[in-house]
């Protein structure tokens, strides 16, 4: 049981690790999140959410395969929304779509559905590298990341099942 709670408290962690990195460039370094970063952070948000549940629960059998596919799921999810921003980071200047409007002006105007079309076509400022370690950007470092999260929680998942 211990050793479940580990295993948990490493899913909650370490993406609140991460958040708070990403919420320090924001309120300290003074860079701007673009929509897929915000949609990113929510998918980190997610796994934490579950994983807080895995820790306090303890789970076994049945619940423990619910919660590490549910943190697959969530982690597959963000690996998309990385996967298309590191995309478009490496589209050429000519092919990157033009800035559209802010995600908080589209959530107040248009329908959800939309909104979530807007986001993910992408825009300009998805396309900017502002930040880079050993020359990654925020959304590679996050794809790496949620891409590790999914592998642990898939194989965690495997052998829940094979028990």
């Amino acid at each position: 049981m211990k050793s479940t709670r580990l295993f948990y408290l490493f899913f909650v962690v370490l993406p609140a690790v991460m958040l708070a990195y990403a919420y320090y460039l924001q309120f300290v370094d003074g860079l701007t999140p673009c929509p897929l970063c915000i949609f990113q952070r929510l998918a980190y948000l997610a796994i934490i959410v579950v994983a807080l549940f895995g820790v306090i629960h303890a789970p076994v059998n049945y619940f423990l395969r619910i919660y590490s596919g549910l943190i697959a799921l969530s982690a597959m999810v963000g690996a998309v929304i990385a996967g298309r921003q590191v995309w478009l980071q490496h589209l050429p200047a000519d092919k990157v779509p033009e800035c559209g409007p802010g995600l908080d002006y589209m959530l107040d105007v248009f329908p959800l559905s939309d909104t979530l079309k807007m986001v993910f076509i992408g825009s300009g400022e998805c396309a900017e590298v502002d930040w880079t370690f050993l020359s990654l950007s925020v959304a590679e470092w996050s794809l790496l990341c949620f891409l590790l999260f999914a592998i642990v929680a898939l194989v965690h998942l495997v052998r829940a099942r094979l028990r």
